[in-house]
């Protein structure tokens, strides 16, 4: 995973109204939690925190956080960050202070490589079922993807979790190994045309004529 570094401010003040002339300057409250310490309430830039969020695939990264007035950058990670219900913006957000030596738990998307050969040679849909991992690694292993190659599988095909290629002596996996994550599936014209061969519609007029005949 790439460094990523951010920078704030302590914060003093609380309270909504505090929050709101806050933002308005475009800055907005977080807050950095630790074991066995209090919340430290700090501020940060609105533009520079969001064009951090656009240069990474997940928001499960650990960040050197330096925070004015204080000597040495806190290794921390994004744990919750609220939105604004209307304007989508960034209102709050929540750090969590790690230990390089600890391990954490992240959630990661899949990203699927490749092009099934179910879909382009024998007219499969693919169907990606299960999006996102959870693992547990040390703050230094995280990754913000996982790869899986989908080139090789065939209509009624699927990869498992168990199929997602990860060293297992720096990652746990916390889903399911038997778990469907992506899969390739019939046409649905050829499943529509089975059905219909397996029961022919009824034909009322001929019914109708069989009844006047007796």
């Amino acid at each position: 995973m790439k460094e990523t570094k951010l920078t704030a401010k302590k914060r003093t003040g609380k309270g909504s109204a505090m929050a709101g002339r806050l933002r308005r300057t475009g800055w907005f409250p977080a807050v950095v939690y630790g074991e066995g310490r209090p919340g430290l309430n700090i501020q940060m830039n609105e533009h520079d925190f969001v064009m951090m969020l656009r240069s990474h695939r997940s928001e499960s990264m650990i960040v050197d956080l330096e925070v004015e007035g204080v000597e040495k950058p806190y290794k921390v990670m994004l744990k919750a960050m609220q939105h604004h219900p209307i304007s989508g913006r960034v209102i709050h957000v929540d750090f969590y202070e790690v230990s390089m030596t600890r391990k954490i738990e992240i959630e990661v998307p899949v990203k699927l490589v490749g092009e099934p050969y179910g879909v382009v040679n024998e007219g499969g849909m693919l169907e990606h079922i299960l999006r996102t991992l959870t693992l547990e690694c040390l703050p230094g292993d995280a990754i913000e993807e996982v790869a899986l190659d989908v080139s090789g599988l065939h209509v009624g095909k699927a990869l498992r979790v168990h199929d997602v290629p990860l060293d297992s002596a720096k990652f746990t996996v916390s889903d399911d190994l038997e778990q469907v994550i992506v899969a390739v599936a019939a046409p649905r014209m050829e499943q529509a045309s089975d059905e219909g061969d397996a029961k022919a519609p009824e034909v009322l007029t001929e019914k109708k004529a069989d009844a006047e005949a007796k």
